[in-house]
């Protein structure tokens, strides 16, 4: 079981200009994403995790957008004014990234990236020495150095760190994945689809389902800096759906950019989304006595239905505020060890300090394996009650914030009155709002998320 060695997480975002629920994410080379950040966000970070006079370490990985290049350069420009040592580790999954800043005692680990977002946009996210995404307290800390200069953090002339290229990064993370199936298991005679969204997990994902047995079936690993995520992974699943369906596979996974979230499909193609993959491993867990916390943590978007069949089980949903710095927070409180987001987020703390995609599928393989039953039995935990979810993007000020959008939301809530639940928040990742209902009655319920649309969009035409 991982200990938390790191500062608190903070519960709900402050007030900052640069960072979001999942680090620095923007258009690449338009503020906030341009070099000139990089390096200064370099600086502060590392002025902020270095102390006294002994050799200070940062590891750096990233997806396959052509922009990583460019950022990946001005980071290790700000990391080493500041007197750190730089190893370079190419594409990796993020959870890869936070494994490694662990395993190799780093100071601060670093992953650029900007997860399921189109090749246009990149991030930069940290994490501390616990391989624990950075607590808001400290991402405020790191935008008061960036604000106040510098130049005093400066590393005199002998003191200025080197960078290194690693070249076993990749056999690394396959070796720590491989170690989280159970060990007296196999993948043998079933066929795998595997989406890598032409992001980071583009070589390791196949070659770890390859040698744990299974027969795989690549799409999305041939990255060119403009595909990521282009109607391909998690945020596009119909192209894994379709491949598992044309190759008659017994089980699709599709990550996302970076492969910190999953999504899954049966032989038949049916997807199997963030809540199932929860149910399903909480119920396997529970019987086995490995569940702890007496249940697992979700988030206000995940379903229901997922509540529901928990709670059939004596078992509990703790609710978190979305993303999964938050998720986790939550489980650390709690002392849960699963929980995740209807997304893919898939946090289980047995094996890693956050998402990682490739691990979440392999315990539903295992589950699988284990029962010796095809997906589409045992996957399929539960009934979601309708939910309906429809983003609205805007350029300026959030919309929310406008007196008849909130009215309407209020008269919405009054229509539903008990009946669901009602969700209508602004992303932490992108310039959209998200506008979230669920409940018995579908029709009212896409009644609701319409009218709601339409309100938002009507003010900021």
């Amino acid at each position: 079981m991982m200990r938390n060695k790191g500062q608190r997480r903070g519960t709900a975002c402050m007030n900052r200009k640069l960072f979001g629920t999942d680090g620095i994410r923007g258009l690449a080379n338009k503020h906030p994403m341009t070099p000139e950040i990089a390096m200064k966000a370099g600086m502060a970070a590392g002025r902020l995790f270095t102390h006294g006079d002994q050799l200070h370490r940062v590891v750096i990985g990233k997806d396959t957008r052509l922009s990583g290049y460019m950022i990946e350069s001005a980071l290790v420009a700000g990391f080493t004014a500041v007197g750190m040592d730089v190893f370079l580790f190419g594409p990796l999954p993020t959870p890869a990234i936070a494994m490694l800043t662990r395993s190799l005692r780093a100071d601060l680990g670093v992953m650029i990236s900007a997860s399921h977002n189109q090749f246009e946009d990149n991030g930069i996210k940290f994490f501390g020495p616990d391989g624990l995404k950075l607590s808001d307290e400290r991402e405020s800390a790191i935008e008061d150095l960036m604000a106040k200069g510098l130049e005093e953090g400066l590393a005199p002339s002998r003191r200025i760190g080197r960078a290194k290229r690693i070249d076993d990064s990749q056999a690394r993370y396959i070796e720590y994945a491989k170690g989280t199936f159970p060990k007296n298991l196999t993948l043998d005679g079933l066929r795998i689809v595997i989406d890598c969204a032409n992001g980071a997990a583009y070589k390791v994902a196949p070659l770890i389902l390859w040698e744990l047995g299974a027969e795989v079936i690549e799409i999305g690993t041939e990255p060119n800096g403009f595909n990521i995520n282009h109607e391909c992974g998690s945020t596009f699943p119909e192209a894994m759906q379709r491949k598992v369906r044309e190759r008659r596979a017994d089980f699709g996974i599709a990550l996302d950019g970076d492969a910190d979230r999953v999504v899954m499909s049966d032989e038949k193609g049916n997807l199997i989304d963030g809540d199932q993959i929860l149910a399903l491993i909480a119920r396997s867990w529970s019987k086995t006595g490995e569940l702890q916390g007496g249940g697992v943590v979700g988030t206000v978007m995940s379903n229901a239905g997922l509540e529901r069949y928990l709670g059939s089980l004596n078992l509990k949903l703790a609710r978190a505020p979305v993303g999964d710095r938050y998720v986790i927070a939550r489980m650390w409180e709690g002392g849960f060890n699963v929980g995740g987001e209807q997304s893919g987020h898939i946090i289980l703390r047995d094996f890693s300090t956050t998402g990682d995609g490739i691990v979440a599928a392999l315990q539903v393989l295992g589950v699988l394996a284990q029962e010796k039953r095809p997906a589409s039995e045992a996957s399929q935990i539960f009934e979601p009650l309708p939910q309906v979810i429809e983003n609205v993007r805007y350029r300026n000020a959030s919309p929310l914030a406008n007196e008849k959008v909130k009215e309407r939301i209020k008269d919405c809530e009054a229509r539903i009155n008990g009946a669901g639940r009602i969700v209508v928040r602004k992303s932490g990742t992108e310039p959209v709002i998200r506008v979230m209902a669920e409940g018995d009655d579908e029709k009212l319920v896409r009644s609701v998320v319409s009218e709601l649309v339409s309100v938002i969009k009507e003010v900021i035409a």
